[in-house]
Order: C-alpha cells, then sequence, then structure tokens
C-alpha cells in the first residue's frame, strides 16, 4: 500500500509551451500547465464541461523528453505526487502554490 500515498494520475492538454529552465549545475527543469476536463449533465440537462488547470513540474530526463518533443495543445499522461510550497513575493506577500511532481510522462493522440 505504500505506492499508493501521494500518487497523481492525469491526462490532459497542455495549455501553453512548456517552460524549460537550465540550473547552474547544468539539471534541467520543465514547468507546464496541463488542463483536465470533465464532463457532465446539470440540473436542466444540459452538458457541462468544467475545466481543471494543474502545474506541473518536471526534472532531469524527463525535463529533457518534454524540452523535445511535448508542445501546446498536445495530450499527456503524466504519473507523479503532489507538492506543496510557499514562497514570497518581492511585496512581502506569502504564496501557496500546489504542482504536480511528474515522475513519468506519457505522450498521447498524434
Amino acid at each position: 500500500m505504500n505506492t499508493l500515498r501521494n500518487k497523481v494520475q492525469l491526462i490532459g492538454n497542455l495549455g501553453n509551451h512548456p517552460e524549460i529552465i537550465t540550473l547552474d549545475s547544468g539539471k534541467k527543469l520543465a514547468r507546464l500547465s496541463l488542463a483536465t476536463n470533465d464532463s457532465y449533465k446539470n440540473s436542466q440537462g444540459e452538458r457541462v464541461t468544467d475545466t481543471q488547470w494543474h502545474t506541473v513540474v518536471a526534472w532531469g530526463n524527463t525535463a529533457e523528453i518534454i524540452e523535445k518533443y511535448v508542445v501546446k495543445g498536445q495530450e499527456i499522461a503524466i504519473e507523479g505526487k503532489l507538492s506543496n510550497r510557499s514562497y514570497e513575493t518581492p511585496e512581502g506577500e506569502k504564496r501557496y502554490i500546489t504542482e504536480v511532481i511528474c515522475n513519468e510522462l506519457l505522450m498521447l493522440g498524434k
């Protein structure tokens, strides 16, 4: 059961081109925005689509694959874990972020 702790699996489309950062150490970081859609019928019988946006972060080899092959609008499947962090803006405001740290990536579609 330990393998089920803090595990996230998402299938969605990229909302923009991945942001690739190369650190001083040479290690790569990819940050992308993934949209997932859920459809249901409301009380009037109309189909409603609810879109959720997820910030996904990938490191190392996974980031290099994303840099080479993943583009805006592409459908991908990711597996990873949730990570919460906070930071302070230059104005002194504290911000909180929830990200999905991607361990595995599968490119879907065409």
